[in-house]
């Protein structure tokens, strides 16, 4: 971590007045306009801002990270001295940010003559500017390295340095609009290099190494997917039985599809063997040709599965299927920043589909729930949250309503928020007891009835143990009135938790 100059422009109030005008770093702007976090949960400390009001933060690893006021950020250099070499030898640095060494030297040039000559018409920036460097001790780069310095910090920013508001979690735009890779060439990498030594192997026994790992057998399976070789068929076959050992899973359908579309009747026999695993496989493959079909029936199933399910092209999957198995490989980053990019751009949508009186146009809430579900596997309860509170607001029946806001109140507990989560039960509570949507009618003998109790007397708990009596004992009684509209089969283990939960407010004295 290099912040030497830093250190001496703190130091120097001659070099931080040059530094604040006309370089635009100014130690006194350093309140950002609004709350923000990473995304990562680093830590990002405010060290200066400029006159348009963005801000400069330092990361945990010496990188600086830039936020505009207009809801856009990225690092622009890998130190604060690096940071300070940028904005003063290129003080007009915000117009260049679509510039790349690809674009030769003499692109880069011409953009910089033409804004530095409109900077000269009213300061002397090339005095100042030599005068700045000689007393931060910062070396004379020239134009052409300070351009590409930046666009290497740039496209460091996602993952590891997504910002997000820190109220309500959107994340910042990127300040550049360079090119990255898609999703899936990191998450595949490892998937691809295997199928590659797959490939290279001589047979079964050279193959184990990869069929007996579950994960690097998932990424080999997605990678034969989107690379497909005639001569694959036997460690398909070998990979196939392996994955069965998971039970159902979407890349034993996969193996079995880049097995059937070969076309060979004698597969058959290993695909029934694989379906008839266990339960799941049974009901999974359930749709398999049966024993005496010809090798033609399996490859038209093949073809037809393989059209509605997977396909050649990675970038048709969806979104989950790549984050997924970034978590698994420890890709924990990779896997939060597409899931958030993925939630603003469905709360963005909701926001345009909503009509000047204010209802809204139908949206399609499945990417919610499983938005939902990514996060908490992440251990991003915050994001979760998040997508269960649109997630809630989006439903159409009683039940829907009532399941939503049930996990809503979880979520809103475990983050603390307690008096969001009572809110929130009170909400549910409302719409139990509502005669005009008859699907919450059967609610008392069943399993959300029994879930639904369940929390309320968990919050109580909560409650006790922030120490709010008051709040406590009220919900206390909402609890007991919940338990009291149960059937015997749903009350079931939940009159046990009621007793604890009475006699930990009992303590409260």
């Amino acid at each position: 971590m290099t912040d030497h100059a830093l250190r001496l422009l703190r130091q120097s109030r001659s070099a931080a007045e040059l530094a604040a005008f006309p370089f635009e770093f100014d130690l006194d702007r350093a309140d950002h306009a609004e709350e923000v976090r990473l995304a990562s949960g680093g830590p990002l400390t405010p060290v200066a801002g400029d006159g348009t009001g963005g801000t400069y933060f330092l990361c945990a690893d010496g990188s600086v990270l830039y936020a505009d006021s207009e809801g856009s950020a990225g690092i622009i250099a890998s130190s604060a001295d690096e940071a300070l070499e940028t904005v003063i030898g290129l003080p007009g640095w915000h117009d260049y940010l679509d510039l790349s060494p690809a674009d030769g030297m003499e692109k880069i040039l011409a953009r910089i003559a033409e804004t530095e000559e409109e900077i000269r018409a009213d300061y002397d920036i090339d005095a100042e500017r030599a005068e700045l460097r000689a007393q931060l001790g910062l070396p004379e780069r020239s134009p052409v390295e300070l351009i590409g310095m930046l666009h290497t910090a740039l496209l460091r920013t996602e993952p590891d340095f997504l910002l997000l508001n820190a109220e309500e979690g959107g994340a910042y735009e990127r300040l550049d609009r360079h090119p990255r890779p898609p999703l899936w060439e990191p998450v595949l990498a490892q998937g691809r290099a295997d199928l590659t030594a797959l490939r290279a192997g001589e047979g079964p026994a050279a193959w184990d190494a990869v069929a007996r790992d579950p994960l690097r057998r998932r990424l080999a399976l997605r990678a034969a997917q989107f690379d497909r070789a005639a001569d694959d068929l036997g460690l398909l076959r070998h990979l196939v039985r392996y994955e069965a050992q998971s039970s159902m899973t979407d890349e034993l359908r996969l193996g079995a599809v880049l097995v059937g579309l070969h076309g060979l009747a004698e597969d058959l026999p290993l695909l029934h063997e694989v379906r008839d695993t266990d339960f799941d496989t049974v009901c999974g493959l359930s749709d398999l040709p049966g024993p005496g079909d010809s090798g033609a029936d399996l490859r038209r199933w093949a073809l037809e599965t393989d059209a509605s399910m997977f396909g050649t092209d990675p970038s048709d999957e969806p979104v989950f299927t790549w984050t997924d198995l970034a978590r698994d490989q420890g890709m924990t980053e990779v896997a939060r920043v597409a899931l958030i990019r993925r939630l603003d751009e469905i709360e963005l949508g909701q926001h345009l589909l909503r009509r000047p009186d204010g209802a809204a146009d139908a949206l399609d809430t499945s990417p919610l729930r499983a938005l939902g579900r990514g996060f908490e596997e992440l251990g991003d309860t915050f994001q979760a949250l998040r997508a269960q509170r649109l997630f809630a607001a989006l439903q159409d029946t009683a039940w829907a309503r009532v399941s939503a806001r049930l996990t809503q109140a979880r979520l809103e507990r475990e983050l603390g928020l307690l008096p969001q989560a009572t809110a929130t039960l009170a909400t549910l509570r409302a719409v139990l007891t509502d005669p005009r949507d008859t699907s919450l009618r059967l609610w008392h003998g069943v399993n959300l009835g029994r879930f639904i109790a369940e929390e309320h007397y968990a919050l109580t708990r909560a409650l006790a143990d922030a120490d709010l009596p008051e709040e406590t004992r009220t919900l206390l009684a909402a609890s007991d009135a919940i338990l009291g509209e149960l059937s015997g089969n749903a009350s079931m283990g939940v009159r046990e938790l009621a007793e604890d939960t009475a006699e930990r407010v009992r303590d409260l004295g």
